[in-house]
């Protein structure tokens, strides 16, 4: 069912279409409200068959090749050009289902990183997170969090995506040490925190300083001690909350814009595809 592999999409952070017949004049293949959801390489449900359901797939993917984000509305005549009979006409909606860019890669999994999981999940972001520490993990987990068991956390870094906020809160600091070493190394993520005191922090840079292969651009791209100070509060939850606060005003930070033009479908194109009549 088109739901379930919805539900799917959203777990896994895969892209798709999800393509509604929102009407039909005539003789149509599907009743209005019918579905389908198209990805990169697979359909689930139907909206009909047929050349109807050929281009509403082929549209759908191309919508997904080009990274379009917007809904889109288009209306088809069943006629021979087509090479359908039915001598109706459908109008459908396409809405990408796009891939969550807001990747968090959480190293650490005591209890300011369970406090984090919970904070961090309920948003629309994925989470993937590292520990050596089977035993530490829950049997549970949110769907937008995968668990990844690894002896040597920072030889992670390089296969996170690129872009992912990385956020360091582990148990030993030779081990955060490494991680925002590799961290900045690959330079892959859009923003590095580490967790720790002022004088953990200036050992850090020195540390990093003394490598000789860091810029100073590069040494301050990580920020020690992570978390809002305006927060406060020294509880595993204050702590999570104080560094979700930061994540988030880097992640938000570029929606506050004046003016937005406007987005998604004018209201005219709808009412022209809900009263247009097709002779038949």
């Amino acid at each position: 069912m088109w739901i379930d592999a919805l539900a799917n999409l959203q777990k896994t952070g895969e892209s798709g279409v999800l393509v509604t017949i929102l009407g039909s004049a005539g003789s149509a293949p599907r009743k209005s409200g019918s579905k389908m959801l198209v990805t990169a390489d697979q359909c689930f449900d139907t909206i009909g068959g047929g050349q109807l359901e050929f281009l509403l797939i082929q549209k759908a993917r191309e919508l997904l090749l080009n990274d379009h984000s917007e809904p889109v509305l288009e209306h088809f005549p069943l006629g021979p050009k087509l090479g359908q009979c039915c001598g109706g006409s459908v109008s459908a909606l396409l809405e990408p289902i796009t891939t969550c860019g807001f990747r968090i890669a959480l190293f650490g999994a005591g209890h300011v990183g369970h406090a984090l999981v919970n904070v961090l999940a309920p948003l629309d972001c994925q989470i993937t997170w590292i520990d050596s520490r089977a035993e530490l993990f829950p049997e549970e987990i949110p769907g937008n969090v995968q668990i990844c068991i690894s002896d040597q956390p920072e030889l992670e870094v390089d296969n996170l995506p690129e872009g992912t906020f990385f956020l360091v809160v582990t148990h030993n600091h030779q081990l955060d040490f490494a991680i925002t070493e590799a961290t900045l190394k690959y330079d892959k993520s859009r923003w590095l925190g580490v967790i720790g005191s002022e004088t953990k922090a200036k050992r850090f840079r020195q540390r990093l300083e003394h490598r000789g292969c860091f810029s100073q651009a590069e040494i301050d791209h990580m920020h020690c001690p992570v978390g809002l100070e305006s927060v406060g509060g020294r509880k595993p939850a204050e702590i999570a909350i104080a560094i979700a606060a930061e994540i988030l005003a880097v992640q938000n930070g570029n929606r506050g814009e004046k003016n937005k033009k406007r987005e998604g479908i004018a209201w005219q194109d709808i009412k022209k595809l809900i009263t247009h009549k097709v002779a038949i």
